[in-house]
């Protein structure tokens, strides 16, 4: 294992999961976020997050109240006023693409490099809430660690019915994409408003109609979940993360880990026994990560 040039907490245990193929990437909106100043990996041109997104939307439809960074109800308002179609083509708009800053078109969004670092990674298990198609891009680029080219499986969730069987045991070159939230390209899947969540979190409740297929809970009971690009503080989020271990003990579960460099300390005190919080920008985590399960830095 590559040792990386300052230490990184809990990285030895995250990469020993990853490489063994037992670790399930849950990844979040801020992993296409623009890289810092002075990271040597130059990603400017980004999709807007989750509190950008709304802010959009809600110029777009004259949002009366002051919460515009809140998605669901802005997205709720904006249904209302237009349309669901309406609502989920807005959407589309935002995050697929920008207009170029000379003015000679849309700009089509590509994966990041720390999307492409992770796809080249092991993970037979990645579950997303993002809408767009950037990681499914990533995933079809890369190469297995032996040098095959992946083929992922793709499940997008269905707000009408149960969900599509999953395999017990998915592979590196055949990983399961779980798109949570729905496909971007699937207007009825979108999982966005108030409304859309309240019906998401009962179907959750239903052992039939469960969002997630029973194989994956069952890995994810059994293996390490690896937070990136969220906040544990998002109140969604959080629970969503309980709702899958209902009826659970802590501590028969392993540790997950979330990459998070300012934590609400609030939130790891209430979460201290299922997960450990690693204080690192996922800028820097993500290349430590990436050099040491596959032996090498990613370039530049």
């Amino acid at each position: 294992m590559q040792v990386p040039a300052y230490p990184i907490p809990n990285l030895a245990d995250v990469a020993e999961s990853v490489r063994q193929g037992r670790c399930i990437l849950f990844l979040g909106a801020m992993a296409s976020a623009p890289s810092p100043a002075g990271c040597p990996y130059t990603y400017r041109t980004a999709p807007p997050g989750g509190a950008e997104l709304s802010r959009r939307l809600a110029r777009a439809c004259n949002y009366p109240y002051d919460d515009t960074w809140n998605l669901l109800r802005v997205s709720l308002y904006y249904q209302i006023q237009t349309s669901r179609s309406r609502l989920v083509e807005a959407i589309q708009r935002e995050i697929t693409g920008c207009n170029a800053p000379d003015g000679t078109g849309r700009i089509e969004y590509d994966p990041s490099p720390a999307l492409h670092m992770l796809a080249a990674l092991p993970f037979p298990i990645i579950i997303t809430t993002n809408y767009d198609r950037l990681f499914d891009r990533a995933l079809k680029r890369a190469l297995t660690l032996d040098g095959r080219e992946k083929d992922p499986i793709v499940k997008v969730y269905n707000p009408d019915g149960a969900p599509e069987y999953v395999t017990l045991d998915p592979s590196e070159r055949n990983p399961v994409l779980l798109k949570l939230h729905g496909d971007i390209e699937n207007r009825d899947s979108i999982v966005v408003t108030e409304e859309d969540y309240l019906c998401f979190i009962e179907k959750m409740s239903n052992e039939k109609e469960h969002p997630i297929h029973l194989n994956i809970r069952s890995r994810i009971n059994t293996w390490p979940v690896l937070f990136i690009g969220y906040s544990l503080k998002d109140y969604n989020l959080r629970l969503l993360y309980r709702t899958m271990r209902w009826y659970l003990d802590p501590a028969t579960l392993p540790l997950s880990y979330s990459i998070d460099p300012y934590p609400d300390q609030l939130i790891v005190s209430i979460f201290q026994e299922m997960v450990r919080f690693v204080e690192d920008d996922l800028w820097k985590f993500v290349p430590a990560l990436y050099e040491a399960v596959t032996g090498r830095a990613y370039p530049p």
